[in-house]
């Protein structure tokens, strides 16, 4: 493959057409930003060039500032690894050239790639370009003077917009606010922009610098009203990162003192937020969710993935219908099979009423929403399930039942046919113990709601194909889910990994800890919801059914608490009858119900651990710790049991699966920046004082002793036993 590199040619015309070459994207790797200084140089020299044209080669004009240098950044504390390109580049070599420069963009022109294009004195477009500052999703702001010349070509509330909430507009909108000059044909891209520019050079068309323009800022007071509301919206919306707000003070400071200041200001504040922890946990989760679709031994032995056209889904209950309709909303038949037509009609509605809620949402067009119903079909008994590529299983988490179902299905189907279930929790060795397909075999566990939520969780036994794992990606991908593949055990690697989440809160509660203090700290860590409100969401009958799992499978470590026996028996169930920790009424967001403590204080009474039965005193730090360093114990057997290929898959499951926080890098990468030895000192401690519950594992103490990372690779411990 070549090297990314920026080639020049010079038309009869006068007209340098300058181009971005490094696919797919022409992403700004420090050879083109090189590269681009270099031809713009060259091309201002010479008396043959009238005028420039910027663009990229493959219908892409750029996709931004090449992220890998940030990871380099991050694995060295060398901030000079990031070159200068706003003021040496953008400013002095594009925008301040005695020639000028058009951009000619095609197919997206995104963060570093869009601030290019703002630094040219004017920019025509294909249809449907993609344009957008996408930075404060990897924890930074615009870098190349986006923050000030975006507000200069469309005006500060829009900028702001599409800054803040990292959302794109399409070349056609781009055109109406501002930002676009012209919109015309792909073929007819480059003769236009070398015409316009030429126009440029005879004063036929006006030379224009966004930097210098303040036309759409609007006086200073309505600038400092409209930024205010921005700074208010942005405490909400992002409350524990810094980038929202740095982008608006240097957004400030241009209007202020003017685009120039500005431009300096955001250098200097985008090198400051490349080193924080929240630009490292984003990049972090940026590379280690395209690390998961690399598993050895499957996608790097010269498999092909086969197409899956048609899936028979058995259950159609909250589960099964969310995987139908993930399904047939990317276009890939499915049959419903249920036990009586009671339940399928029942399952078929759920199926049509999440397909509206998307058109609702304008995820989805009219047009697509019945074609996509089209592709459903019901039934009662297998006899359609004699040409379907793949069976998903999604009854209730019964043995017996799915050994039933397991057996059935391997008579009727296929023999290509993939056999999953979408179990949670239970060893797929059981599943599959009365087939004779045990290649075949393989668990394909999606989160609820599975139309919504991105993460699937591949489950491979010791006897699963390659093929069927590979199988099961692409359709992952096809449904537009990230598949992680993960090791075979109770709860797999997500639920096994966050069973301590729930109980190490219940020990809290017990040791005297105020239930609402701990769901509120744990909403201010991160998490979209404290462990006492998600237990009301997804009710007590699943906490009850799960617990039961984890305390068979890890009865070492499990702490039984009597508070849900309890609530169930006091009528609660959370969210789904509005009583549960809290009072859930139509249309108000959930209060805590007081009611509630008297309940809690028979709990404690029963359980009797507080110590000299008095409540523990703790600060809101270290209740943070209490709940979560445990998730990390399990995760660090996670790993040392090879239940995921590398640490970053359990990263990227935290963060999709559990909500972890993005900007905290996933609960493996968490944890090493908070450091090892903090971890494995604590848990000590309090195994010390409230039991084995909080025993360190054998990996995190060889590791925190060692001064390893939990993250690197299993050879760096000794003893790693894989389940891969």
């Amino acid at each position: 493959m070549a090297k990314p590199h920026v080639t020049m040619e010079v038309g009869n015309d006068g007209v340098a057409v300058v181009t971005l070459i490094n696919p797919p994207v022409n992403a700004l790797a420090i050879p083109i930003i090189a590269g681009l200084k270099e031809k713009f140089d060259e091309a201002t020299r010479r008396n043959d060039v009238k005028a420039l044209v910027l663009t990229g080669k493959g219908g892409r004009f750029s996709g931004g500032f090449d992220i890998n240098v940030f990871q380099k950044v991050h694995a060295t504390g060398d901030i000079s690894l990031v070159p200068d390109v706003s003021v040496e580049l953008v400013v002095n070599t594009i925008e301040d050239c005695k020639k000028p420069v058009v951009a000619a963009v095609e197919g997206l022109a995104l963060g570093g790639g869009l601030e290019l294009a703002m630094g040219c004195h004017a920019r025509i477009a294909a249809p449907k370009t993609q344009l957008g500052l996408p930075e404060l999703t990897l924890g930074v702001i615009p870098g190349f003077g986006g923050t000030q010349r975006l507000p200069r070509l469309l005006g500060l509330s829009k900028a702001i917009e599409i800054m803040l909430l990292s959302k794109s507009i399409m070349s056609e909108e781009g055109k109406k606010l501002g930002l676009i000059d012209a919109i015309v044909p792909s073929q007819e891209l480059l003769k236009v922009s070398r015409q316009w520019a030429l126009d440029i050079s005879e004063r036929r068309k006006p030379w224009l610098r966004s930097l210098h323009r303040t036309d759409k800022i609007g006086s200073l007071s309505e600038a400092r009203e409209v930024l205010k509301a921005a700074r208010q919206q942005a405490k909400k919306i992002a409350p524990n990162v810094p980038q929202h707000q740095a982008c608006l003070d240097v957004m400030e400071e241009g209007i202020i003192h003017g685009g120039y200041n500005g431009v300096l200001k955001e250098a200097k504040v985008f090198k400051e937020l490349v080193l924080t922890e929240t630009s490292k946990g984003l990049v972090h989760a940026f590379f280690a969710q395209r690390m998961t679709s690399k598993i050895p031994k499957v996608t790097d032995v010269g498999l092909k993935p086969r197409h899956i056209k048609k899936v028979a889904v058995i259950g159609g209950g909250l589960m099964g219908s969310g995987i139908a309709t993930a399904l047939i909303v990317s276009n890939i038949h499915v049959v419903l099979k249920e036990i009586n037509s009671e339940y399928l009609q029942k399952g078929t509605k759920t199926i049509e009423a999440n397909v509206r809620s998307l058109v609702t949402r304008g995820k989805l067009t009219r047009d697509k929403a019945d074609k996509a119903l089209s592709m459903l079909k019901g039934a009662l008994d297998y006899s359609d399930f004699k040409d379907v590529d793949m069976v998903i299983e999604a009854v209730i988490e019964s043995v017996p039942l799915k050994q039933k179902i397991f057996s059935e299905i391997e008579k009727v189907c296929p023999p290509h046919c993939i056999l999953a279930t979408n179990t949670s929790t239970i060893d797929l060795n059981l599943v599959g113990e009365k087939t004779s397909s045990q290649d075949r075999i393989i668990g394909a566990h999606f989160f609820s709601p599975a139309h919504i939520m991105p993460l699937l969780e591949i489950v491979r036994t010791e006897k699963t194909s390659a093929q069927a794992i590979l199988d099961l990606m692409t359709v992952g991908k096809t449904i537009k889910k990230v598949p992680v593949v993960v090791g075979n055990c109770t709860g797999f690697a997500v639920n096994r990994s966050f069973f301590p989440y729930t109980q190490s809160a219940l020990i809290l509660v017990h040791l005297g800890v105020d239930v609402f203090r701990i769901d509120k700290l744990i909403s201010s860590f991160g998490l979209p919801m404290g462990p006492f409100q998600l237990q009301d969401l997804s009710g007590y009958g699943v906490a009850l059914a799960v617990g039961k799992e984890f305390a068979n499978a890890f009865p070492d470590r499990t702490f039984q608490s009597p508070l849900i026996d309890l609530l169930v028996k006091n009528g609660r169930n959370g969210k789904t009858n509005g009583k549960g920790y809290y009072i859930y009424e139509k249309g108000s967001k959930p209060r805590p119900d007081p009611s509630v403590l008297p309940i809690i204080e028979e709990s404690r009474r029963l359980a009797n651990i507080m110590p000299d039965g008095k409540p523990i005193n703790i600060t809101d730090k270290e209740i943070v710790e209490m709940v979560l360093f445990p998730v990390v114990n399990e995760a660090c057997r996670v790993l040392d049991e090879g239940v995921v290929v590398r640490a970053s898959d359990l990263d990227t499951a935290s963060v999709l699966g559990m909500s972890f926080p993005s900007y905290r890098g996933g609960i493996v990468f968490w944890a090493d920046l908070v450091g090892p030895k903090h971890v494995y000192d604590s848990l000590k401690k309090w195994s010390q004082r409230f039991g084995d519950f909080y025993k360190p594992s054998k990996f995190l103490e060889e590791r925190a002793t060692g001064g390893i990372p939990l993250s690197a690779p299993a050879s760096s411990s000794s003893g790693s036993r894989s389940r891969m």
